[in-house]
């Protein structure tokens, strides 16, 4: 089992009507998602979180509640991603190999912009709250 965590993460719009969320793009399979990656050895799921933000986004952040895990197979192998929603608290972002973007959209955009519908879900589930 491959075992990873992730956010959705947030953060209030510069409008001041609702919220934006952050996917990266990931040029090796040329999707958008939320950031998210394997854990360490030692790490808690938290942990791995906030760290994962961190480094796909450049953002620090806040764990809010926790959102569904997502299960399903990747390249062969079962996996399991532990999400949480997060508020970004500012960082600046430098793109990488692993993450050469990110957009920051309105909650109807993103759902339109995301590549796996597993991940449309986890919005649904913080547009909920």
């Amino acid at each position: 089992m491959i075992l990873a965590a992730g956010c959705v993460l947030w953060r209030p719009a510069p409008s001041g009507q609702g919220i934006e969320i952050a996917l990266v793009h990931r040029p090796k399979y040329d999707d958008w998602s939320h950031p998210k990656g394997k854990l360490k050895r030692g790490e808690t799921a938290e942990e791995c979180a906030v760290r994962e933000v961190q480094e796909e986004t450049g953002q620090s952040c806040v764990l809010g509640p926790r959102l569904p895990t997502a299960r399903y197979l990747a390249q062969g192998r079962p996996k399991e991603v532990t999400y949480w929603s997060a508020r970004a608290l500012g960082g600046t972002f430098t793109p990488t190999t692993e993450v050469d973007r990110v957009a920051w959209l309105p909650l109807a955009a993103a759902r339109r912009r995301l590549t796996q519908p597993r991940d449309r879900d986890l919005l649904d589930e913080l547009a909920s709250d």
